[in-house]
């Protein structure tokens, strides 16, 4: 199994984001699942990468030469693939993967879960998304998508499908036990 986290090239405001983290990366690494993330040593990234590597874990990482070029690529990976533009470094990290994480992070990383939810939403695949609520980092996101719904935007089984949890082994658990919704009939699409 393969995880892709989401989470800053910066390293945020308070130190309970570096330590969750650190913590993230050594239990994936403790569990036997690989971690798979967009190859930068800066920031969270670099965090959760160097603990996942330092707990004997396996660490994939997807970056653009943009961002070689500017020297922020982590080189002590396991493997670190090159490619030309960010559209084929979300794909290329979501074929890797199994499930996906964000951790604290600005707007790439919301972009990127934001992505990944939407194609598990349309059917593109059926893996787990979710948030590592740290210290409610993320209790306004999660308060403004429930207002999403209330508003009627947002289907609650939609809404359902982006898990949550300020527990890292307990969000693993629930990543592990996750399966997938079901295509949907034809008659249902207008429901979208």
């Amino acid at each position: 199994m393969r995880i892709c986290v989401y989470t800053g090239s910066r390293h945020g405001s308070r130190p309970e984001y570096e330590r969750a983290a650190q913590r993230f990366g050594t239990l994936l690494a403790r569990e036997g699942i690989g971690l798979v993330y967009g190859g930068g040593r800066l920031g969270l990234m670099g965090v959760v990468a160097d603990a996942a590597l330092a707990a004997g874990g396996e660490v994939f990482g997807v970056i653009p030469q943009k961002l070689v070029d500017w020297e922020v690529a982590h080189t002590g990976l396991t493997e670190l693939h090159t490619v030309d533009s960010m559209h084929e470094r979300k794909a290329m990290m979501a074929d890797l993967a199994d499930g996906f994480v964000a951790l604290p992070g600005g707007i790439g990383t919301l972009e990127e879960l934001f992505e990944v939810w939407a194609w598990l939403h349309l059917g593109y695949h059926d893996k787990p998304c979710a948030l590592l609520n740290v210290e409610g980092f993320y209790d306004p996101l999660i308060t403004f998508l429930d207002s999403v719904v209330v508003e009627g935007f947002l289907k609650t089984g939609t809404r359902a499908m982006l898990l949550s949890d300020d527990d890292p082994e307990r969000l693993l658990d629930a990543l592990r036990s996750y399966r997938g919704p079901k295509v949907l009939p034809l008659l249902e699409r207008d429901e979208l």
